[in-house]
């Protein structure tokens, strides 16, 4: 179908929508799912996490409402609403259905966009298309079912369980049909690649083609985001210069996103700055029908994510996020020392490794009291201009930029990204 991304309102689907005016809200009514992922976990929350499948907590239609009436009245420039799990939007179809007619109620204008597997693509596309869905994305990691059978561990269809080949075949002749049937309805359709280095990265060409042909606009190639306790856990990243690669390779078959920030599924806000937890607990629970709608807690302070924009007032030193050493490749709470830089004269020069609490030690993954753990860490890093990390959340995001300490996105290696931050180009 002929997608014009200049035009769209949907932040996801052009980069000129991420900013300011466009905002997203993710309403976390869908728990439950059908497939087990073998790089996903979503058995725990923390505000320190960032990333699809974690929600503070799972809500009603009812308080989807309410939620989406608060955060609207404090940031009217949210322009979609946005259904992304923290399971499968289409296993609980009831739930997400009844969500989209609340809103349509109360909001005729906001977009609806719906994520999904396409494990049951096919048999919703219609029901979707009829409760005013616009966009849609569904997650492909597959073109052939060798590979499939290793990414997924199994499906749950019609009443029964499906493995390897049986599983694979089944999802990805859905997923297909499913992108076949829903552009046929006009809606928009983005398809989500995780690169799994190893794995998949070679097949992702065949697969932008193959969804094409089947009628999506666009594709988002995405980090596969390790997490503890998966069978993935010690996968590794490619590169932000390795994933731009792929992205700039594919961009002859299909437009790319470049810009996603992997989102919570209660997201809310503009891309580059989620407030989603300013209101985890400020959301009122009565649904009545004179339910108050409290924005109290709201702050209006802007902590967005600066990925890569050059430092404004440099200064020469950076704490490093690094496990290995070499890369940045350590997630802000999982930190328990930084590796400290020096840039001077054009040059990168390792200073020394500076210990900290970690800020999220949970064996859980949760996180306890983190206020005097987050005054330590600032402390004893308050000569640094910025840090560099794989991810952080939005609450050591905002306390740091409150110091003045920027927080800088990278997976590269660590002298490129110390330069690239300090505004000056790679070697």
């Amino acid at each position: 179908m002929n997608f014009n991304r200049q035009k769209t309102k949907h932040p996801c689907f052009a980069e000129h929508s991420c900013g300011k005016g466009y905002g997203r809200i993710h309403l976390p009514v869908a728990p439950e799912c059908n497939m087990r992922c073998n790089y996903c976990r979503r058995s725990f929350d923390c505000v320190n996490e960032s990333r699809p499948g974690v929600t503070s907590r799972v809500i009603s239609p009812a308080e989807a409402l309410l939620r989406y009436k608060t955060i609207k009245q404090k940031m009217p420039d949210i322009s979609v609403v946005g259904i992304a799990g923290p399971g499968d939007a289409l296993a609980n179809i009831e739930q997400t259905i009844e969500t989209l007619r609340l809103i349509r109620g109360e909001d005729t204008k906001v977009l609806f966009c719906v994520s999904t597997n396409g494990l049951l693509l096919p048999r919703y596309a219609d029901d979707l298309k009829n409760a005013g869905v616009s966009h849609i994305t569904v997650t492909v990691n597959a073109v052939d079912m060798e590979t499939a059978k290793r990414i997924y561990r199994h499906i749950d269809y019609n009443g029964k369980r499906y493995v390897r080949e049986e599983a694979a075949e089944i999802l990805l002749r859905n997923q297909i049909e499913g992108i076949q049937r829903v552009t046929e309805l006009g809606l928009v359709c983005k398809v989500n690649i995780v690169l799994i280095k190893g794995l998949n990265d070679r097949h992702i060409p065949l697969l932008v083609q193959k969804v094409k042909d089947a009628g999506a606009s666009l594709t988002n190639i995405m980090q596969l985001i390790p997490v503890k306790h998966t069978l993935f856990e010690t996968v590794p990243m490619v590169s932000r210069e390795e994933l731009d690669a792929i992205r700039k390779n594919c961009e002859a078959i299909l437009p790319q996103m470049y810009h996603c920030r992997q989102c919570r599924s209660d997201a809310a806000g503009t891309l580059d700055n989620d407030v989603s937890y300013l209101f985890a607990e400020k959301t009122p629970l009565s649904t009545g029908d004179n339910a108050p709608v409290s924005g109290e807690g709201f702050r209006e302070d802007s902590a967005a994510a600066d990925s890569f924009a050059p430092l404004q007032n440099k200064k020469t030193i950076f704490a490093v996020a690094s496990k290995s050493g070499v890369l940045v490749d350590e997630h802000f709470g999982h930190v328990s020392g930084f590796s400290v830089y020096e840039y001077k004269n054009g040059e990168v020069r390792f200073m020394e490794k500076r210990a900290i609490p970690p800020y999220c030690r949970s064996p859980a993954g949760g996180c306890g009291s983190h206020t005097n753990k987050i005054e330590t860490i600032i402390s004893t890093i308050e000569d640094c201009s910025a840090v560099l990390v794989m991810r952080i959340g939005e609450v050591p995001r905002m306390e740091l930029s409150k110091k003045g300490i920027k927080v800088f996105l990278a997976c590269g290696y660590i002298e490129n990204a110390v330069r690239e931050a300090a505004g000056l180009p790679d070697k």
